[in-house]
Parts: structure tokens; C-alpha cells; sequence
């Protein structure tokens, strides 16, 4: 069990980290920042340019937030002060044990929010896109599609993030064949960038009258939500755009309507689209969103490979990386090839609880 002197050191050493993420997040610079924005609300004229007024709204909003969250783990340091000393006086035999779970709460919570400092790259803060496709293998790689599709769902819950579908393709018998969707909340692309790459399955196929074990793939793209549609210029001549009826729930609209959209951008082939909406209008305007945030991708990641080679393997984000495996037989575990992070949990893993390997990735890649 520990003692009074090793909590005190313990708080001690998580107080310097915090004041570390203090200076990394520039917390000084931020409350200037921020004064200067709502001093920009405040102007009379604030709304006669409305596109500049939610850029200015939206940048407030995000300093805030990272401004409150660490306000409240300062002000959980000082209960966990508090706490120490209550402790030290107290005859309790359970309050030790009390005092051990605070200090490992406050430990995570400094350490997540030090890994949120490391996601300055040019789009960490923005939404994710990301699509999954079924690797070979029929109905055992679209059902393996389509866990991996609940996994990042139920992530997505776990923090606190929105996902909204864009476009599916389901399985022949089971599962689906790909799925594209956005997912939503601060910072959705700078931590769901980690798990780009493809994703192997090991385990006794559910398909397979023998019961025999399989080896099925899926590969994960993500990219981030182009906020500024500017940012990149496309030729329309350079786009091939069909339009088709959209499939599965829908009804009438869906089966009578050719609303769902498809456009290739010839010069690099890549093809995007989009059935989620009702109208052909809505759906294009969504599948261009998807084809400029690939093309950002695309020209983001040719730029990192010309600047550096990245640190080896860890920092790789080409198609074909396999970044972790997850074993369901003979023996239950996951790992993620890149860092060496594992796991024998796979249930909970399944159910959304990634962070240890996204959190992992990102403290061995800055």
C-alpha cells in the first residue's frame, strides 16, 4: 500500500507535469486570445460578414474548452492537496486506499490532456472522415468490416464524439463490403489519424461449417473535414460525376430517386461518394466535401514523405501498413505492430475502448 510520503511525492510530480501543459498549451497566450475575440463579438457590425463571425465564434469556442479543462484538473489538484492532508490526519484504513484512486485519476487526466498538446499538426482539430473496406475473403472480411465499423462507433460514444453515416455498401450475406463516416467532436482527426492503416482478424469463422480459424483484413482510412472549401482548387473538367439510386433503408424516395452521387476525380482516381442525404443537391455537396479533404490528405501526406522519412515505421501512413492484429483464438489478445501496445482484453478493445493504443502512437510518435 502506499504511504502519506509516497501520495505526496506522487501529487508533487503530477503538479510539475501539469504545470508543463500549462506552458505547452500557452495558456497565457490563449486568455489574451480569447479576450481579443469576444472583443470582436462584441462589435456592432459582428454579423454583417456571418462567415467570419462563426470562424471567430468557433476559434473562441475551441480556446475556451481547452482552457476549462485545464482549470478543472488545476482545481483538482488543489482537492487532491486537500485530500493528502486529510488523509495524513485521519485513522481511517480506507481512506488511504481513497486517496491512491484520486491520484491515479488526476495522473490520467494530466496525461491525457498532455497527449492533446502533442495535436498541433495543421488539421488535428478538425472532424474525421474515415472509411472502412472489407479486405479478400468474402463474408468473414465484410462481418469483420462491419465490427470494426460498431469499435469505432462505440469509441466515438465513449469520448463524447458524433458519428453520422456517409455512405454504405453492405455484404453480400453479412456485414458490409465499405462504410464511410464522419465522425465529430474537437480533435476527432488529430486522434483517429492513428488508426489509419489495415487491421487483421484472427479468429474461428462463424461462416465456416468446419470451424475453422481465418485470417481476414480490413483497411481504415481517415482524413480530416476541410473546413475552408478553398483551401484546394479542383478544375471541374478534372471531376467525372454519376449520379445512381441510393440502396438499403429509405423507402420509396430512396428506390425511386437516382439521389445518391458519385464523383471521380480523374487526374488522381480517386472516387468518393455519397447516398446519406435525400436530395442529389445534399449528397453532392457532401461527397465534394469527402473528395477535397482526400485531396488534402493526399497532398499533406506526399509533403510529410519528401520532408522526412518519419521515424521509420511508427509514423508511416501509407495503404498496406498492417498496425494491429486482433486474436480471438487460440489465446485472446490485441496488438498494435507499431508500438508494441497489447492487450488481452479483446471484449472491452471491441467495444470502443482504443485510447490505450491511440494514446500510446501518438507519445511514441512526437
Amino acid at each position: 500500500m502506499m504511504t502519506i510520503e509516497q501520495a505526496k511525492w506522487e501529487a508533487e510530480k503530477i503538479q510539475k507535469s501539469l504545470t508543463e501543459v500549462r506552458e505547452a498549451l500557452d495558456y497565457d497566450g490563449l486568455a489574451k486570445k480569447a479576450e481579443e475575440l469576444r472583443a470582436e463579438q462584441a462589435k456592432d457590425n459582428f454579423w454583417d460578414d456571418m462567415e467570419n463571425a462563426q470562424k471567430i465564434n468557433k476559434d473562441l469556442s475551441r480556446i475556451e474548452s481547452k482552457m476549462k479543462h485545464y482549470d478543472k484538473l488545476y482545481a483538482q489538484g488543489e482537492d487532491l492537496e486537500v485530500l493528502i492532508e486529510l488523509t495524513e490526519d485521519s485513522s481511517d484504513e480506507g481512506a488511504m486506499d481513497e486517496l491512491q484512486k484520486e491520484i491515479n485519476s488526476f495522473s490520467d487526466a494530466v496525461e491525457a490532456l498532455k497527449l492533446e498538446t502533442l495535436l498541433k499538426g495543421k488539421y488535428d482539430a478538425n472532424n474525421a472522415i474515415l472509411t472502412l473496406h472489407a479486405g479478400a475473403g468474402g463474408t468473414e472480411a465484410q462481418d469483420w468490416a462491419n465490427m470494426l465499423y460498431r469499435m469505432y462507433t462505440r469509441y466515438a460514444e465513449r469520448v463524447g464524439y458524433k458519428v453520422v453515416e456517409l455512405d454504405k455498401l453492405a455484404g453480400d450475406e453479412a456485414g458490409i463490403k465499405s462504410v464511410t463516416f464522419k465522425v465529430i467532436g474537437e480533435n476527432a482527426y488529430g486522434y483517429l489519424k492513428a488508426e489509419k492503416g489495415v487491421h487483421r482478424l484472427v479468429r474461428i469463422s462463424p461462416f465456416d461449417s468446419n470451424a475453422r480459424r481465418h485470417t481476414s483484413f480490413a483497411s481504415l482510412e481517415v482524413m480530416p473535414e476541410i473546413e475552408n472549401k478553398n483551401e484546394i482548387k479542383i478544375n471541374p473538367e478534372d471531376l467525372k460525376i454519376d449520379t445512381y439510386r441510393s440502396g438499403g433503408a429509405g423507402g420509396q424516395h430512396v428506390n425511386k430517386t437516382e439521389s445518391a452521387i458519385r464523383i471521380t476525380h480523374i487526374p488522381t482516381g480517386i472516387i468518393v461518394q455519397c447516398q446519406n442525404e435525400r436530395s442529389q443537391i445534399q449528397n453532392r455537396e457532401q461527397a465534394m466535401g469527402m473528395l477535397i479533404s482526400k485531396l488534402i490528405e493526399k497532398q499533406e501526406r506526399e509533403r510529410l514523405e519528401k520532408e522526412t522519412e518519419l521515424k521509420g515505421d511508427l509514423k508511416k501512413i501509407e495503404w498496406g501498413s498492417q498496425i494491429r492484429s486482433y486474436v480471438f483464438c487460440p489465446y485472446t489478445m490485441v496488438k498494435d505492430h507499431r508500438t508494441g501496445c497489447e492487450t488481452g482484453n479483446i471484449t472491452a478493445v471491441m467495444d470502443g475502448d482504443i485510447e490505450q493504443f491511440i494514446f500510446d502512437y501518438l507519445k511514441k510518435a512526437n
